[in-house]
């Protein structure tokens, strides 16, 4: 699987409350919490994402609640992947089990807003096209990447 997006930079410790404030915990619906994710920290963030891109972050994204609120508002934004130097560990397990790729990387100080990048999964690798470099990252365990694959941990607990 390959993704290729504009990235959206944030710095380190952006919790569930930063992705998605408590007063739109009234849904699940992907798509409304979407439309209200990170606003607080981007003026107009939610309006500006393009299908496809993706969130590079520092340490300890998505700590707080274990909601999955957070990581639902992020797929609905429209982002296909978030990278990060690390997650807070409920919202990676969170992230796995809704589909949202996520990826543990420490040189994300190598990408700026706005980059065009490619994210090969398979290979793990990601090319920063805008500024022609290439860094390597660990691929999912054979299990998780299944669970991406069916759709979520709950389509991938039906079929087996």
């Amino acid at each position: 699987m390959k993704i290729k997006g504009k990235v959206w930079r944030f710095g380190d410790d952006i919790d569930t409350d930063l992705i998605i404030p408590a007063k739109y915990l009234v849904t699940t619906d992907a798509e409304e919490l979407g439309s209200h994710c990170l606003e607080g920290l981007k003026e107009g963030f939610p309006s500006k994402i393009e299908r496809g891109d993706i969130i590079v972050a520092g340490k300890n994204f998505g700590s707080g609640s274990s909601r999955e609120h957070a990581p639902l508002a992020i797929k609905g934004s429209g982002i296909a992947v978030v990278i990060a130097s690390s997650f807070a560990r409920i919202f990676y397990r969170n992230a796995i089990n809704i589909e949202l790729p996520i990826i543990e990387l420490e040189l994300v100080k190598k990408f700026k807003d706005r980059d065009l990048i490619e994210v090969d999964f398979l290979n793990g690798n990601i090319k920063n096209i805008t500024r022609t470099e290439e860094l390597s990252f660990q691929s999912y365990p054979q299990f998780l990447q299944r669970i991406i694959q069916a759709g979520g941990l709950m389509r991938w607990a039906k079929k087996i």
